[in-house]
């Protein structure tokens, strides 16, 4: 019997490793007269689908043009933790008549016969839903710790750069000029008069601490313009 194995591994960096899958799938396969063909191993998020595992979808289209009998993996999981997604790889391998073995579960999708488990979907359904389940705990808690620092403080997103006012005054000293005026301009015409977008008056008259209410009223449409 030809076999295929498939180790997978959430984490990116060196926390996590596939060597004790591959070890632990490799005498599983010792131990049942299996040879093992090729390995596949591959760091990935089980969140992501199959299409966003390209080691995944080598080791699929291996399996069905090599007419590999059995593939290896450690557990459920490794087709990933989302249902539906497990369910549709779960029927690809069993319409490609590819049968997979979950070692931690000691299940099959074929029995030694080769007919379909009886009871594969409800099997699988119910362990997919489960693994699921095991995700949203982990948001819940992750969120929970989250909900807790920003409580107790802490602050999120990005604390970018501010401008001091000096900064503003040495960049715009035509417009502060114009806003310290008694005969002052609308935002507007201060705006137009030393070549900034109205925003920056805006800026530059708060830190001044004026207020909205402190412009000028704009002229109404009859009266002549200053000259």
């Amino acid at each position: 019997m030809k076999a295929a194995i498939y180790a997978r591994v959430s984490s990116t960096g060196d926390r996590q490793d596939t060597a004790r899958q591959v070890e632990d799938l490799t005498a599983y396969a010792q131990r049942n007269d299996i040879t093992v063909e090729k390995v596949f191993t591959e760091k990935a998020s089980g969140a992501k689908t199959r299409t966003e595992r390209p080691v995944l979808n080598e080791c699929l289209v291996y399996c069905v043009s090599q007419k590999i009998d059995i593939l290896l993996l450690s557990e459920l999981s490794r087709l990933g933790r989302n249902t539906d997604d497990i369910l549709k790889n779960i029927m690809f391998c069993k319409e490609s008549r590819l049968n997979v073995y979950f070692q931690k579960e000691q299940f099959s999708i074929f029995t030694p016969d080769g007919k379909p488990h009886p009871f594969l979907m409800i099997f699988i359904s119910v362990l997919g839903t489960i693994a699921e389940m095991e995700r949203e705990n982990i948001y819940y808690r992750l969120k929970s710790g989250l909900d807790k620092y920003v409580r107790d403080g802490g602050k999120m997103g990005r604390t970018g750069y501010r401008k001091s006012k000096a900064e503003y005054e040495r960049d715009y000293p035509e417009v502060f000029k114009e806003l310290r005026r008694k005969d002052r301009e609308s935002y507007d015409r201060i705006a137009r008069l030393c070549n900034v977008a109205k925003v920056t008056v805006i800026t530059c008259a708060r830190l001044e601490g004026l207020t909205k209410s402190q412009q000028p009223p704009k002229p109404s449409p009859n009266q002549k313009p200053q000259q």
